[in-house]
């Protein structure tokens, strides 16, 4: 009877630990899926807010200079 109800004991430990694991894991991955799609739906930075930054600055932006500001926001992400 003893040995029985630890044994149900331990496997109740088990598979609470291997649940708490699983759903951890399952989270950040269902978590880092949706914030990829938020981010390429609405990226943080685009090219009328960078146009905007020159002309604050007193520059005017070229096509190029949008590009290359673009491409360095695209490989930091």
């Amino acid at each position: 009877m003893l040995i029985t109800l630890a044994f149900e004991w331990g496997t109740t430990i088990l598979y609470l630990a291997l649940g708490l694991v699983g759903g951890g894991v399952a989270g950040f991955f269902i978590a880092r899926w949706f914030f990829k799609r938020e981010l390429a739906k609405n990226p943080p930075i685009n090219e009328k807010m960078i146009r905007a930054m020159f002309t604050s600055m007193g520059r005017k932006p070229s096509e190029a200079q949008i590009r290359a500001v673009m491409s360095n926001v695209k490989k930091g992400m």
